[in-house]
């Protein structure tokens, strides 16, 4: 309760509520500054090829790992279609696959390339079938259908490389 804006211990009731705000402020925009140089450092650091081979290939034999990621620095574009910022251009066939397996209940279902060479091969040629023959039309903007192309692109070249292993 207050009294001619002097509050129950004595302290103008306004004054005291204006530096507890500019106070907060200021430690809030400097914590939002730290936090901000912060993440600009982490992205930088990310490399967002392997991001994108761990969410569709965790248990991947090594050799599929590095097929995918000098593909991934040839072709310049990813399977999964994340972009160097880590946003996603589109949504790619493998994740499509993702999503498939998550829906029927698979337990694993980042596990798109699987274990071996063979089912990294089977899994991409999945992918690219998938890419070709779309169940049905699709209205795309020229950056989706731009993304595609280089969707399609990676598909052949980590292909090629999976088949000469």
């Amino acid at each position: 309760m207050s009294v001619s804006g002097i509050g129950t211990a004595g302290y103008p009731v306004t004054g005291y509520q204006t530096r507890k705000t500019e106070r907060n402020a200021e430690s809030e925009a400097v914590g939002f500054k730290e936090i901000v140089e912060e993440k600009a450092a982490q992205d930088k650091a990310t490399d967002y090829d392997e991001k994108a081979f761990d969410m569709v290939g965790p248990h991947a034999p090594q050799e599929v790992k590095d097929a995918w990621m000098e593909v991934a620095k040839e072709v310049n574009a990813n399977g999964v279609g994340i972009k160097k910022n880590g946003m996603m251009s589109h949504i790619s066939q493998m994740m499509v696959q993702r999503c498939t397996k998550m829906l029927r209940g698979e337990t694993d279902y980042s596990d798109i390339l699987g274990s071996t060479v063979g089912s990294a091969i089977r899994a991409t040629k999945q992918a690219l079938y998938d890419l070709d023959h779309p169940l049905a039309a699709a209205y795309r903007s020229i950056e989706a259908e731009q993304a595609r192309i280089k969707e399609r692109e990676f598909y052949v070249s980590f292909l090629e490389k999976l088949e000469k292993l």
